[in-house]
């Protein structure tokens, strides 16, 4: 019983390690690995043995990655029928997070709207993001009072991916954009999930990089479901 246990223990451990390497997972999700290397690399990273049970492991979940093929082409999809646009001269202030803060900030938000400036604000347990044009910074600091402002950010640029209404039912495609922009090597300054658009928000000298490689998701996804 006890050889069980360690059994599905390790098969447990080969799993975890695999969903931690998200390039590594890509590659045994399309059986374009080496189990014996990949085998030999869990076990010198995990410190375990019996090589021959850590590759019937990967083989397993390779199979079962393998029918997460359908999933992939759903997140395509969506990419497909989706446009991007970008805003440039955008700043974030961070406030605390008080409740006369957040009094302050609804009259400004009323303000804003009959003036159609657009404004975003996130809360959470410790503070309140305000994303907005850089020429309400100073508006903004003064109607939250400068004293509650943790933090100012400037020189960004919000690119934002506008997709079909699919995306709500849909999981795994933000998470797809994020390590296209992780894997080029670009700082998210923040992220912003509002019903069908996805905004991120990047340094000015981050900008052509993370748009072209938007742009790439977008065109290589349309390659990926022309008819063949």
């Amino acid at each position: 019983m006890a050889k069980s246990v360690s059994k599905e223990s390790l098969a447990e451990k080969t799993r975890s390690y695999i969903d931690a390497h998200p390039s590594i997972k890509d590659c045994v999700s399309k059986g374009l690995i080496n189990y014996s290397s990949l085998a030999r690399l869990i076990m010198k990273d995990l410190g375990v043995e019996n090589e021959e049970a850590v590759m019937i492991a990967c083989r397993r979940y390779a199979g079962k990655l393998g029918t997460t093929t359908d999933h992939e082409m759903s997140i395509l999809r969506i990419l497909k029928d989706s446009r991007l646009e970008m805003r440039t001269k955008t700043c974030i202030v961070t406030a605390k997070n008080d409740w006369t803060v957040l009094h302050k900030m609804d009259n400004l938000f009323k303000d804003l709207w009959n003036e159609n400036s657009i404004m975003q604000i996130v809360q959470s347990a410790s503070a309140v993001t305000i994303i907005a044009d850089k020429s309400l910074k100073d508006r903004i600091t003064d109607t939250v009072g400068r004293f509650n402002v943790i933090k100012v950010r400037e020189n960004l640029v919000e690119i934002a991916v506008k997709s079909p209404e699919r995306i709500v039912d849909t999981s795994g495609v933000i998470a797809y954009l994020i390590t296209n922009l992780s894997n080029a090597g670009i700082n998210l300054e923040e992220i912003v999930s509002c019903h069908t658009d996805t905004i991120f928000i990047v340094g000015e000298a981050d900008m052509i990089n993370a748009y072209s490689v938007l742009t790439r998701c977008i065109q290589n996804a349309e390659q990926a479901l022309e008819p063949q």
